[in-house]
């Protein structure tokens, strides 16, 4: 059965998702956090949980890109953030079965970015993550411990087949372990299941990397009082770290000065 989603947004802080919710189901895990009041760009992430609007970068500089600790404004139709070297539009609307956003930044030709759809996701012990069987799949160093086999010295990442690279299995949450690892697949949809509960999400962009980014963390991160949290969060860019980002990695801002994506959530399963 098809069920729209009420979406919540809060544009002083961030532009960030706060609820995403169907019938008597919220999606998005959330946190107290209130240093979140007074960040501002430039500052260590603050993790409030919610969707958070993470560009030009994920990890490295600025922490969790240059978007969230911005006020969003709304103008006509959209919202809107200004930073430094690009603006992003956002315009959020609800469908029969979900919700779309629709993205366009501007930016100087050739400017590289990476944008997470960084959604922290409250899901059971009991969940998993389906996407395509055998899609290539990036590891970063902090899952070096939990492979078959040894780390290459130097390497930013490994890489292997979806649902288990490198002998690690992902698309089963589980209960906490006290592990977090991060990993970037080469997708452009994923459905999440919960017991009888539905989550897709999917991103379409002309001519641009297309990932489903996994931030699987039970009760592994920070280091000082860690919590559970998984992000599940479609992606431009093949790479956490914008830094790292080799050839078609990033996202790439053509002569036209515009790049545009849409997001698309729904309710019914579109497994891969």
């Amino acid at each position: 059965m098809s069920v729209p989603l009420d979406i919540v947004t809060d544009l002083a802080h961030g532009g960030r998702w706060t609820s995403l919710r169907t019938g008597g189901r919220e999606w998005l895990w959330r946190r107290e956090a209130p240093e979140r009041e007074g960040v501002s760009p430039g500052d260590p992430f603050v993790d409030a949980g919610g969707l958070e609007e993470c560009i030009p970068t994920v990890r490295g500089i600025p922490d969790h890109g240059d978007a969230w600790a911005r006020p969003w404004t709304r103008e006509g139709d959209s919202d809107v953030v200004h930073c430094d070297r690009f603006t992003l539009a956002r315009r959020i609307r609800g469908t029969t079965d979900g919700a779309e956003a629709d993205y366009v930044l501007t930016a100087d030709p050739g400017f590289r970015f990476v944008w997470a759809a960084h959604a922290l996701l409250d899901l059971s012990d009991g969940a998993s993550v389906h996407t395509r069987d055998g899609a290539s799949t990036r590891l970063f160093p902090e899952a070096a411990p939990l492979l078959d086999r040894a780390w290459p010295k130097g390497a930013a990442w490994v890489e292997g087949s979806w649902p288990a690279p490198c002998g690690l299995r992902l698309d089963r949450l589980g209960p906490d372990d006290g592990t977090a690892v991060g990993a970037v697949v080469d997708a452009s949809g994923c459905c999440v299941h919960d017991h009888p509960d539905r989550l897709s999400l999917a991103l379409e962009a002309d001519g641009q990397p297309m990932s489903i980014a996994l931030w699987r963390n039970l009760g592994g991160f920070p280091a000082v009082y860690p919590y559970r949290s998984t992000g599940v969060e479609p992606m431009l860019g093949r790479v956490f770290d914008l830094s790292e980002a080799g050839p078609g990695d990033a996202a790439r801002v053509p002569a036209s000065g515009e790049v545009r994506w849409r997001l698309t959530l729904t309710t019914t399963c579109r497994c891969p």
